[in-house]
């Protein structure tokens, strides 16, 4: 008799793992892309913001590369993929905010600003070009050399979520 569910079993997982494959690329983080698409190129992002950190463009180019190959089945490729993103960052700021009574700053601000332009062969009428600003906020006192990385993965983190989301997910 268990030899029988078994059998079962893997029928109904064979059943669906066919019915999945005939929506096209499906991917579990809600993501709407065409069927027919099956690649994405993500190009490098210069920084063109009057404060240049070295770092920044490759660090924020491979995680924007990684959030697609990470929640997709698109195959990265280096141009004119299905699915196309190329941009810029246009701003890079550390700012004083939360100002207190003695004109001091408590908290400071790093801001970062991108200009993603994104292209979809299939569905053109989602293609955009849009800025998207992300910030964290850190103690006035603390040393930004030492938490740099820290920051730069967070406010990233943030950025390459909403560029997936308006591209693909559309939000």
């Amino acid at each position: 008799m268990s030899l029988l569910k078994h059998i079962n079993s893997l029928w109904w997982i064979a059943l669906s793992i066919i019915i999945m494959q005939g929506c096209g690329v499906y991917s579990f983080t809600g993501a709407s892309i065409p069927p027919e698409a099956k690649t994405i190129s993500v190009q490098y992002f210069p920084n063109k913001a009057q404060l240049v950190e070295p770092t920044l463009s490759p660090f924020f180019t491979d995680k924007l590369r990684d959030q697609f190959t990470r929640q997709t089945n698109l195959e990265m490729v280096d141009r004119n993929g299905d699915l196309a993103i190329e941009g810029e960052i246009t701003d890079y700021k550390t700012t004083p905010v939360a100002i207190q009574g003695d004109q001091t700053s408590a908290l400071n601000r790093l801001s970062i600003t991108v200009n993603v332009r994104f292209v979809n062969v299939y569905e053109p009428d989602k293609d955009f070009e849009q800025k998207f600003t992300s910030f964290l906020d850190y103690a006035s006192d603390a040393d930004y050399n030492a938490i740099k990385d820290e920051l730069f993965e967070g406010v990233t983190e943030m950025l390459t979520t909403d560029i997936f989301n308006k591209a693909v997910i559309n939000w």
